[in-house]
């Protein structure tokens, strides 16, 4: 039978979790309630209180009850349901996790959650889930659900919502409870892409799929870049394909589309193999033209949708931009090659495109160039981005470099068990004597 738990704070919303743990019954799944509530007692019934939870977390609920800072008694709480679940997790009694949540709730939760594996299902009704859920989901593969009216009571529309969510819920557990995990195969390998650098990334990931190679294809928009190197870290992607660039722009101007400060280290930290260009450096993401800042409002703007405007990047924003990657690269401790297209960053980039800038590009490529070790590999390219000739000269060098990466990590493997085996002979010959 799968197992759903059901985490969330059941001094406040016991009603709602009561109905949830009834109708996921009903689908027949097991259901384990864990309380992670800190204001007062529950008038339902559980069955992982939040005096354990809070215990986990190596705190007393009454004393984060007393204190009366609720940011910190949440957080707290979250360590603590963290612990819980990976306990559960581990015992073979965790399939699926539901609960619901306003912001305090969805915090709760999203912190939970974030340290199960990648597949376990995920799933948060919530007020706050038809707005920026980037802080509650991060880098996991949790899944909101908008509760449309304010998560306090059972009443005609919660019904419906909270019912669909136990029913998601119910079918997901038991799709994962009987799911076998596919012994690992094909190398995996990462490539980040937008809409503008579509047919550099489709050319070079269908190349490398005919040599052997799975590769899972990120969307550039801030969120894509985390989730890729949270799975580098994770041990599943061992090598990257980094065309485009445009995360790093956001994050220096202040566009919707930033990965955080340390976009484009995981892979050359970890000594993955990698293959890095300057796809889409030629723009900045902000939402519609209304929400442009002021102070850039007079630059080469395209309205690229009806969400998304873009910004092309200035000659002074280009050179500062090379420089970044360039010292993000020279601390890299695996293969590595720069490509540089001479003739366009991106679809819109190339000559006749509205952010056709041969004064920014070459800021842009001499502050990378001005910048780089020596020991970087440089391909320089006249052709644009989007080129078949530029995507497959990518594929095929870091083809390469992922060979020449793996069959070093075999001799070395090699290496260490031929010294294990006669490390033990030793062992044995001494004991003998």
């Amino acid at each position: 039978m799968a197992s759903v738990v059901l985490l969330g704070t059941l001094d406040t919303k016991g009603q709602e979790y009561d109905f949830l743990r009834g109708r996921l019954r009903a689908a027949g799944c097991e259901v384990i309630v864990v309380d992670a509530g800190v204001l007062g007692p529950t008038r339902v019934a559980v069955d992982i209180s939040a005096d354990e939870v809070a215990l986990a977390a190596g705190k007393d609920r009454d004393d984060l009850a007393s204190a009366g800072d609720r940011g910190a008694a949440v957080a707290a709480m979250a360590e603590g349901a963290a612990a819980v679940l990976q306990r559960l997790y581990i015992e073979g009694r965790l399939h699926g996790v539901l609960g619901l949540g306003g912001s305090g709730g969805s915090s709760l939760f999203g912190r939970a959650v974030r340290d199960l594996p990648l597949g376990v299902p995920k799933l948060l009704v919530s007020t706050v889930a038809s707005g920026n859920t980037r802080a509650y989901v991060g880098t996991s593969d949790l899944a909101m659900m908008y509760a449309v009216v304010d998560i306090a009571g059972i009443n005609a529309i919660s019904e419906r919502i909270l019912g669909n969510a136990a029913a998601a819920m119910a079918g997901m557990a038991r799709h994962h409870e009987y799911f076998v995990p596919q012994p690992a195969g094909r190398p995996m390998l990462a490539a980040t892409m937008f809409g503008n650098t579509t047919p550099c990334v489709s050319t070079a990931r269908e190349w490398l799929e005919d040599r052997g190679y799975e590769v899972l294809v990120f969307h550039a928009t801030g969120s894509g870049g985390m989730a890729m190197e949270a799975l580098m870290e994770a041990g599943y992607i061992t090598g990257v394909l980094d065309v485009t660039a445009a995360e790093l722009a956001d994050d220096l101007v202040g566009g919707l589309c930033s990965a955080g400060p340390r976009r484009m280290e995981t892979a050359g930290r970890l000594g993955l193999p990698q293959v890095v260009s300057l796809g889409a450096l030629d723009m900045v993401n902000f939402g519609p033209p209304g929400t442009v800042p002021l102070e850039y409002r007079q630059r080469n703007l395209y309205r690229h949708n009806p969400a998304v405007t873009l910004m092309r990047t200035s000659p002074e924003e280009c050179a500062q931009l090379g420089r970044l990657i360039a010292e993000k690269l020279n601390r890299a401790t695996g293969p590595l090659t720069v490509f540089i297209p001479r003739r366009g960053l991106s679809a819109m980039g190339v000559e006749g495109g509205v952010f056709h800038d041969p004064v920014a590009d070459e800021a842009l490529i001499d502050g990378l160039k001005a910048g780089l070790d020596p020991s970087v590999e440089i391909f320089e390219m006249d052709t644009h981005i989007n080129d078949p000739a530029f995507a497959t000269a990518m594929a095929a060098r870091l083809h390469r470099h992922y060979q020449a990466w793996a069959r070093r990590g075999r001799l070395e493997e090699e290496g260490a068990s031929a010294e294990l085996k006669e490390a033990a002979a030793q062992e044995g010959s001494a004991a003998a004597r």
